[in-house]
């Protein structure tokens, strides 16, 4: 199964009828939640899903964004109007990386049926709706395990032994910036692949759409990725990799998430940090 939606795939689908269950995640990585942008105009019938409340745990040892409790997320997909039966398209501004987190925590809790709305609302060309949306409650129930997970030992150990892909831009994994974190840098043995250069430059209505599945395949193949390789993925907070791990799974490569990503990484002063570019 496919994990994007085209914007005119889902308007053709609602024109029949067929609604899915749709969840607005607009957010930006240090500014304000979406809530605002939401209620100002969007997808008619979604609801708005808080990345960092609902789609995160609070930020601690484990990273910036670490899983969220699953009482918390459970009760957040109800409320949204999530059902284990009904299929759901999640969406964001249009970079993706949200809507990907979005995806990537419903399929690992269980859920069968998750796409994302490639390019997102900038993709969008239909109406719009404004103010909050208060659908009826389902009833979804989170059953964690469905996709790989790593923690910081386990991405250590697969960077040595498969492919460790360290989804943030290129200066961050050499360590010349670092705008955020203790430390810049990247996990020892990790490539470098920035997950901005998964999408194409514009797509419908000026959107970033993810490139097709053969360009990802040789993409990923180009950075080590066979078809038995391990991969693993982790970006700064564990929300761009999620992005990095929907471009995989559309060129057909299963890989793990590290959720804690270098933001736990770099927190212990003891795990070692590499810097520079890979070796050639």
């Amino acid at each position: 199964m496919t994990a994007i939606t085209s914007a005119s795939a889902l308007a053709d689908q609602l024109a029949r009828g067929e609604a899915p269950v749709l969840l607005d995640v607009r957010w930006q990585l240090g500014g304000p939640n979406g809530r605002a942008d939401y209620e100002s105009g969007h997808l008619p019938g979604a609801v708005y899903v808080d990345l960092d409340s609902e789609l995160a745990g609070p930020p601690g040892e484990s990273g910036r964004h670490p899983l969220p409790e699953q009482v918390v997320f459970g009760a957040a997909m109800r409320r949204a109007g999530v059902s284990g039966d009904r299929p759901v398209v999640v969406y964001d501004g249009g970079q993706g990386w949200a809507a990907a987190r979005a995806w990537w925590l419903l399929r690992w809790s269980g859920h069968p049926d998750v796409r994302v709305l490639d390019g997102g609302l900038a993709a969008w060309d239909g109406p719009l709706e404004t103010g909050e949306v208060t659908p009826e409650p389902g009833d979804f129930t989170p059953r964690p395990g469905a996709m790989r997970v790593l923690d910081a030992s386990s991405a250590a150990a697969l960077a040595r032994r498969g492919v460790l892909l360290d989804a943030r831009a290129g200066e961050r994994y050499r360590g010349e910036v670092e705008p955020i974190d203790p430390v810049g840098g990247h996990i020892p043995g990790a490539v470098s692949a920035p997950t901005a250069l998964n999408v194409a430059d514009t797509g419908e209505g000026g959107a970033p759409l993810l490139r097709p599945p053969d360009e990802l395949r040789a993409r990923f193949r180009e950075l080590g990725v066979t078809d038995e390789t391990e991969v693993g993925v982790y970006c700064g907070s564990g929300v761009s990799a999620a992005h990095e791990v929907l471009a995989l799974a559309q060129a057909g490569v299963e890989a793990a998430l590290y959720v804690g990503s270098w933001s736990e990484w770099s927190a212990d002063p003891e795990r070692p940090v590499a810097t520079g570019p890979q070796p050639g």
